[in-house]
Parts: structure tokens; C-alpha cells; sequence
């Protein structure tokens, strides 16, 4: 049997929306497993203190101003990482927005703030850096879409859209990029407690609802995510592409 290989010693690897939450426990576990992590954010004062922290740990980070929803910016971002660091070898797609809205209530610049970030920035991130793994002949992206878009949920209605959306966009790229050793793939979490969500998952009801529909009995974390992410993103996943990884203790069974 052939070595499987988890490891991304040597690698470099690129994560959008590092400033906190997933993001930032993402590229704390990529810097654990060995790959060398351009902390992304609009601010790259915002992921100083990430960074510092990897190294003082004994990996390797540094920081990455990129905002998503500025294409030339987006393009010019990962150009500098390139002459940097010659090569990414991992693409995780983590900037987003989650806020929810009644279908009813939505505006033209609530459908456009998440579309831009959550879909449109999304894609442009993807064609930079899969330009130059196309060229290369390898690389990995994980796209972090949600179960939101695999289920339906109520107020998610603009948010669902884009999450679906994420899908769609990983298969298709998936398809287009797999004889070019690059593999495309997504991890769709269900509610994680970070500091965006905290405020919802600490109301009893909105808990208990979201809990009685888990059948594992509780709540996502960002390790639970980051594994998925470390699966997809390494060596061993090399004939897996196109795929959905739903990391949600067992909601969308059903």
C-alpha cells in the first residue's frame, strides 16, 4: 500500500477571513501540520497577533491584507504571496458573512453584501491562486460553504443562496481543474460557536431548537471543522474533488 501522508510540512498554504473565529483556529492547525500560512484578512493588522502566536508556537505564519470583495486588490494579494513564497499549495476559503434576514425584509444591499463576500469574492480568491495551481500542476482548495446549503433554514433565504452557490461553484471548478492535479472541495458546517454566534447560541430556545436537530447532541467547533479542513487540504485526499463534506453531527441526514 502507497504511504498516506497527512502532513503539510513544506507547503504553503493561504486562508481568507483569518482574523478570528474558524478562520483563525484554520490556520492555526494548518501551521500545526506542518504548512507554512499567509493569515488573510481586509486589515492585516487584524491577524498580527495570529501570526506571532504561530511562531512563537514553532510554525510558520505571516500576514496577508486581502479583502475579497475588491477584485484587482484580491489579484495583487496573491501575486505578493507568489513572489514571496514561490508557490501556494493550499487554498481555504473561509471569508464570510452570516447575517440572516425574513425573506421579505431583504434589500438590494443585504443580497449584495453577502453575494459579494460569500460568493463573488469567493470565486475571484479561487481563480488567482488556481491560475498559478493549474501552471504548477497541483494545489488543494476547501471552500467553507454551510449546511445551509444543503437544508433549508428559515431566514437564511440570501444566505442559503449563497452558500448554495458555493456548492455549484466547487463542483464545476472541481471538474475544470482535476486534470491539472488540483482538487476542489467544500466543508459545510453546522452552527459553530465562535464570537460571531455566541450571541444565538447562548439564548436558551434558539439552542434547544438548534440542539433537538443535531443527532450527535451538540454544537460544532472549530476543531471539528479545522479536521475536515486538514483531510481535504493534505496529500491523502488526492482522488477526492467535487465534493461536499457536511460537518454537522448528522442534520442533513435527513
Amino acid at each position: 500500500m502507497e504511504p498516506i501522508s497527512f502532513d503539510l510540512a513544506g507547503q504553503v498554504a493561504l486562508v481568507t477571513g483569518a482574523s478570528r473565529g474558524i478562520g483563525a483556529d484554520l490556520a492555526r492547525a494548518l501551521a500545526a501540520a506542518g504548512a507554512s500560512v499567509g493569515a488573510a484578512a481586509r486589515n492585516a493588522a487584524d491577524v498580527a497577533t495570529l501570526v506571532d502566536e504561530v511562531r512563537a508556537a514553532g510554525g510558520d505564519a505571516f500576514p496577508v491584507e486581502l479583502d475579497v470583495t475588491d477584485v484587482p486588490a484580491t489579484r495583487a494579494a496573491v501575486e505578493a504571496v507568489l513572489a514571496e513564497r514561490g508557490r501556494i499549495d493550499v487554498l481555504v476559503n473561509n471569508a464570510g458573512l452570516g447575517v440572516n434576514h425574513d425573506a421579505v425584509d431583504v434589500t438590494e444591499d443585504d443580497w449584495d453584501a453577502l453575494m459579494d463576500v460569500n460568493l463573488r469574492g469567493l470565486f475571484f480568491v479561487s481563480q488567482a491562486v488556481g491560475r498559478a495551481m493549474v501552471a504548477r500542476g497541483y494545489g488543494r482548495i476547501v471552500n467553507l460553504g454551510s449546511q445551509a446549503g444543503i437544508v433549508a433554514l428559515p431566514r437564511h433565504a440570501v444566505y442559503a443562496a449563497s452558500k448554495g452557490g458555493v456548492t455549484m461553484l466547487t463542483r464545476v471548478l472541481a471538474l475544470e481543474w482535476a486534470s491539472a492535479g488540483v482538487t476542489v472541495n467544500e466543508v459545510a458546517p453546522t452552527f459553530v460557536r465562535t464570537p460571531g454566534t455566541a450571541e444565538r447560541l447562548d439564548d436558551p430556545g434558539f439552542a434547544a431548537d438548534v440542539l433537538a436537530r443535531i443527532p450527535v447532541g451538540r454544537f460544532g467547533t472549530t476543531a471539528d471543522v479545522a479536521a475536515a479542513v486538514l483531510y481535504l487540504a493534505s496529500p491523502a485526499a488526492g482522488l477526492v474533488t467535487g465534493v461536499t463534506l457536511p460537518v454537522d453531527g448528522g442534520w442533513t441526514i435527513v
